[in-house]
């Protein structure tokens, strides 16, 4: 895989509210803070990319509003190539996460651009692939367009010659494998967490949903457990790092990033799955999805540490 990655998915604005540990009707609730960071699957996976020194390309659409020019400064200051952002007349998608003193979290979401991206899916051609070897569909479920397009946008990147991957995420429809069965063939990397998994196929066992999915390289996100790798000659359970989670939003999208930037430099799954527990723990320490990133010198710094 080269260094080069393009990366599709949804970038919004997050409006992050700590801490919150339940909502009450009728009332005032004083809190901690209230903040606004980058977010999305599409901008957290390409800013933990570029962070950690790889190219990141980001296809997809923020509105023409104060929103969409915060998420474009961030995904400046990463250094993500946003030469093919589309910028639309609906507002940048916006999330409002109420966020527990413990780190769990959830969203009241607007997906504004979202609905209107890729409606003519993505033409891999030059010079949109100039540079890039892989690509990276960052959430199977939260683009409407590409939603049913996704096994051919997918088949249609191999055809290209780039390797594939997809994050699964969390999918409002409950389609869940009626959406990914038919991307399976194209994958060359499955992104899923324990939930998600769970929901795909009704197991719990990892190497039980390594077989189900059958794809080259399945990658299970266990929180702070770690992760699960499994690659045709053999799996592990690689050892998250202990850390105080403050916020998790994002979490996973960053463990993603990094993930596929460790393989862009040439690291085994296994060996890629470290790096990406540490970005994990590193984001969860900060509030926002991508405030904890690092660089990768300062990763592997830190990891040497534990």
């Amino acid at each position: 895989m080269s260094v080069g990655i393009l990366v599709s998915g949804n970038i919004v604005l997050d409006l992050v509210v700590r801490p919150v540990e339940q909502v009450t009707w009728g009332i005032t609730q004083w809190v901690e803070s209230i903040e606004q960071h980058l977010g999305g699957n599409g901008g957290n996976t390409a800013a933990a990319i570029s962070s950690l020194g790889g190219h990141a390309r980001l296809l997809g659409r923020i509105g023409r509003d104060a929103h969409g020019e915060a998420c474009r400064a961030r995904l400046q200051s990463a250094e993500v190539d946003l030469a093919y952002l589309e910028t639309g007349e609906r507002p940048t998608a916006t999330s409002i996460a109420l966020v527990q003193s413990g780190g769990a979290r959830t969203f009241l979401h607007l997906p504004g651009a979202s609905l209107d991206v890729f409606a003519n899916g993505i033409q891999f051609a030059s010079p949109l692939l100039d540079g890039c070897g892989h690509y990276h569909l960052a959430n199977l479920f939260a683009l409407p367009h590409l939603r049913p397009l996704a096994a051919e946008t997918l088949r249609d990147a191999q055809a290209a010659g780039l390797t594939t991957s997809l994050d699964t995420a969390w999918d409002s429809r409950g389609e869940w494998m009626k959406s990914l069965e038919p991307c399976l063939p194209h994958l060359d990397v499955l992104f899923v967490n324990e939930d998600e998994a769970h929901m795909l196929t009704g197991l719990r066992d990892p190497a039980d949903h390594a077989a189900a999915f059958g794809v080259p390289l399945f990658v299970m996100k266990l929180g702070a457990g770690g992760c699960y790798v499994a690659t045709r000659e053999g799996a592990a359970q690689i050892v998250g790092f202990a850390v105080e989670a403050v916020d998790t939003t994002g979490a996973g999208d960053c463990f993603a990033g990094a993930f596929l930037a460790a393989l862009a430099r040439g690291m085994h799954p296994f060996e890629a799955g470290q790096v990406a527990n540490a970005v994990g723990a590193l984001t969860v320490q900060h509030l926002g999805s991508t405030t904890g990133l690092r660089s990768w010198d300062d990763t592997v710094a830190w990891m040497a540490t534990r």
